[in-house]
């Protein structure tokens, strides 16, 4: 079995460092989320094959800094960095929150839904469906977290109080005919 990717929380990861990188400070106004995020994508070049997936990815982050982070109060901002190429999206998002308390539980979560799925054990799957805590309401599930796993290729590391978190995609691309990853 392939080794499972999970969450971790390190803030000496060097996806934190902000060096040349663009920055946007926004309340935390739910409503204004997909502005706060086209206001970032804008910046994206036009090679960006990916440009939908990426603005979905970035919109889930803010979405959970406004939501979970900061709890849609307006005086809490969320802070984000950003740096696009046609062969990267690097973005770090914070919020004022007191971080991603279940991390670890996420993960065990994680790694057992994927374990179900890997032996093909559909009747014990449906317990990993959508992971809850006591702060979920009926529209939290935790699915964002497996996609963003998937989706951000060079690294997806929380900050050591958990209310910030790094990521990288790189982007393939092609050069005379050969398709080559991104830098």
């Amino acid at each position: 079995m392939e080794q499972i990717k999970e969450l971790r929380s390190d803030g000496s990861d060097p996806l934190f460092d902000k060096t040349n990188m663009l920055f946007k400070e926004f309340p935390s106004d739910f409503r204004q989320i997909r502005y706060f995020t086209l206001l970032i994508v804008q910046s994206a070049p036009l090679e960006i094959k990916e440009i939908n997936l990426l603005e979905q990815q970035i919109s889930e982050v803010i979405k959970n800094a406004v939501k979970h982070g900061n709890e849609c109060d307006t005086s809490k901002k969320v802070r984000v960095w950003y740096s696009f190429s046609p062969t990267h999206a690097h973005i770090i998002v914070e919020d004022d929150g007191e971080g991603f308390k279940d991390l670890e539980k996420w993960n065990e979560f994680n790694r057992k839904r994927l374990d179900c799925l890997h032996t093909q054990n559909f009747e014990e799957l449906s317990e990993f469906v959508s992971f809850r805590t006591q702060k979920s309401d009926d529209h939290d599930g935790g699915n964002a977290l497996f996609a963003a796993l998937e989706y951000w290729n060079g690294g997806f590391v929380y900050n050591d109080k958990r209310n910030g978190v790094a990521m990288l995609k790189r982007f393939q691309q092609k050069r005379h005919g050969v398709t080559i990853d991104g830098e």
